[in-house]
C-alpha cells in the first residue's frame, strides 16, 4: 500500500511538473495560431493551391506550416481546400504540414525532446508530404479523387474577407476573434492535454522498463544500436501505441519522451510522434466527408509515407552523426517549480492569457468567431471529457498523499 501511495504521488507530481515545464510553449503557441487563423483567410489559399500540382503542394505545405496544429481543425480546413478547387495532393499536402510542420509542436518537441527531434519533426515532416506526393504519382486514383470531390457538398463557406490583414489588425474587432480563436484552441485541447500529461504521469511512475522492451524490441535504457528490422518494428508499433493512447499530438509528446528515455528507436519515437493521422477517429472523419474508399486510400497513403519517413530520419541521422542520445532526455526531474526561465515565461503567458480571456468574452461580447472543425464523436468527446475530470481528481489526490501524507 505504501509503495502504491509513493507512486501515486510522483506520478501526480510528474504530471504536474510535465504541464508546468510546457505551460509558456502551450500559450504561445496558441497566440501565434490564432493570429494566423484570423488574419491569413483562406479565399487566397483556395485561389492558388489549385493552379498547377507542384505549386500547389508548395503552397499547402506553406498554409499548412502557419495553420492550425489540431488534427480536427486541419481535416475540417483540407476538406474545405478540396472542395473549393485544391487538388488532392496539395490538400494532403496542407493536411501533413498542418499537423507536423507547426510552430508550437516544435516548442513542445524542444522542451521535452531536444533539437534533433525539433529537427527530425520539420525535416520528417517535408518526407512525408514528398513521399505521398510520390505515391499519389505512381498509383494516379482519378476515380477515387473524382468520387471524393463529387461527395462533397457545394455550399460554401461564409468568410469575411473584405478586410485585408493589415486592417484587421488595426482593429479591435481583429484582435477580439484573436482572443474568441486562443480560447477555442484551448477549448479544443484541453482535454486531450489532461489527459495525456496525466498517462504521461503514470506510465512514468507505475510501468516497469519489462513492458517497453517486450512491446518494442531490443530496447531499453542504454540500447542505441539497431538492427533494419528492429527499427522496422519500432516504426510500426508506434502507430499501434498512439491508436491505443490518442490523446492528440500535443498531449502525447511527454509520453514520446518516456518511450525514448525507455530506449525505444528514434525512429520509432518519430513514428509514434507522426502518427495522429493515422488513428480511427481521424479514419472515420475521412469517411464522413469521402467515403470508406478514400479514408483507406488516405490512411495507406499517410501510414506508408510515415514508416518511409520514420527511416530516412533515422539512417540520416546516423549517417550525420546526429542521432540523439536517449541519456540526454530527463524529464522525471525533481525540480520542476523552480524559479528559472520557465517560472517567468509562464508568468507573462498567464498574464497574456488572462488579458485575451477579457477582451475576447468580457469586453467584446458580440464579436464571434470560430473556425469549422471536422465533426467529432459526441461519445469519444464525452468519454475524454470524463476522462479528463477523474484526471483532475487523480492528481489532487496524489499530490495531496505526496506532500502530506506519504
Amino acid at each position: 500500500m505504501q509503495d502504491f501511495l509513493s507512486k501515486w504521488g510522483e506520478a501526480a507530481y510528474t504530471t504536474s511538473g510535465f504541464f508546468w515545464m510546457a505551460l509558456w510553449a502551450f500559450a504561445l503557441g496558441y497566440v501565434i495560431s490564432s493570429c494566423i487563423q484570423v488574419f491569413v483567410t483562406e479565399k487566397k489559399m483556395q485561389e492558388t493551391m489549385g493552379k498547377g500540382e507542384g505549386k500547389g503542394v508548395l503552397l499547402g505545405t506553406f498554409f499548412g506550416f502557419i495553420s492550425s496544429s489540431c488534427s480536427f481543425a486541419a481535416l475540417a480546413s483540407t476538406k474545405s481546400l478540396f472542395k473549393k478547387g485544391a487538388s488532392f495532393i496539395s490538400s494532403i499536402a496542407f493536411l501533413l504540414a498542418s499537423t507536423n510542420l507547426v510552430i508550437e509542436l516544435g516548442i513542445i518537441i524542444s522542451i521535452f525532446l531536444g533539437w534533433q527531434f525539433v529537427v527530425g519533426e520539420y525535416v520528417g515532416g517535408l518526407i512525408l508530404i514528398l513521399i505521398s506526393w510520390l505515391l499519389v504519382r505512381i498509383i494516379n486514383p482519378k476515380k477515387l479523387i473524382k468520387k471524393a470531390r463529387e461527395r462533397l457538398n457545394s455550399e460554401d463557406d461564409e468568410e469575411d474577407s473584405s478586410k485585408s490583414w493589415k486592417k484587421k489588425m488595426k482593429s479591435e474587432t481583429g484582435w477580439a476573434k484573436v482572443a474568441q480563436q486562443y480560447g477555442m484552441e484551448w477549448k479544443m485541447v484541453w482535454k486531450d492535454v489532461s489527459v495525456g500529461f496525466t498517462v504521461a504521469g503514470i506510465v512514468a511512475a507505475f510501468v516497469p522498463d519489462s513492458f517497453f522492451e517486450t512491446l518494442f524490441i531490443n530496447s531499453g535504457e542504454g540500447t542505441t544500436d539497431f538492427g533494419f528490422f528492429t527499427i522496422l518494428e519500432h516504426i510500426v508499433v508506434g502507430p499501434v501505441a498512439a491508436f491505443l493512447t490518442f490523446i492528440g499530438s500535443m498531449g502525447n509528446i511527454p509520453l514520446a519522451a518516456l518511450l525514448f528515455g525507455k530506449g525505444v528507436s528514434f525512429a520509432g519515437v518519430m513514428a509514434f510522434i507522426f502518427s495522429d493521422l493515422v488513428v480511427f477517429p481521424i479514419l472515420r472523419i475521412n469517411a464522413k466527408y469521402y467515403g470508406w474508399k478514400m479514408s483507406f486510400f488516405i490512411l495507406f497513403l499517410l501510414f506508408a509515407s510515415l514508416v518511409g519517413a520514420s527511416l530516412a530520419l533515422h539512417y540520416g541521422f546516423d549517417l550525420l552523426g546526429m542521432l540523439p542520445d536517449p541519456s540526454s532526455v530527463k524529464i522525471q526531474d525533481s525540480e520542476y517549480f523552480k524559479i528559472d526561465y520557465t517560472f517567468w515565461l509562464n508568468m507573462a503567458f498567464l498574464a497574456i492569457s488572462g488579458y485575451l480571456v477579457y477582451l475576447g468574452f468580457f469586453k467584446r461580447d458580440d464579436v464571434m468567431f470560430m473556425k469549422e472543425m471536422a465533426p467529432k464523436s459526441k461519445i469519444l468527446e464525452k468519454t475524454l471529457k470524463y476522462l479528463a475530470f477523474a484526471c483532475y481528481i487523480w492528481l489532487a489526490g496524489g499530490l495531496i498523499v505526496k506532500f502530506f501524507v506519504a
